[in-house]
């Protein structure tokens, strides 16, 4: 099965220094969506990334398809809501697991 690195990007790097209200419920979200991904044996490993630049999420799953990686970034509350978060998708042609 194929790996894909999935990064989220805020809508600014102050984000999570000022995260509104909306904003905070919309995240509530994304982790609620991305703990289920992880439940069903999809999502390897989630969270946030202390970048000096800004925080930004990063998601690492095993789908079939590139397609299936970019319904699930579709799907996610934070990419659907609209408010300036920018989601990316990277294929990773290996990865090496802790067995």
């Amino acid at each position: 099965m194929p790996y894909f690195l999935c990064k989220l990007t805020p809508p600014r790097t102050t984000f999570a220094q000022d995260i509104t209200a909306e904003e905070r419920a919309i995240m509530q979200e994304h982790s609620a969506y991305w703990a289920k991904l992880a439940d069903e044996d999809i999502a390897i490993a989630v969270g946030p990334v202390a970048d000096p630049a800004g925080v930004w999420g990063l998601g690492i799953i095993e789908v079939g398809t590139e397609a299936e990686a970019q319904k699930i970034r579709d799907n996610d509350p934070a990419t659907k809501s609209n408010r300036g978060f920018k989601s990316e998708i990277f294929p990773m042609p290996r990865l090496i697991l802790r067995s």
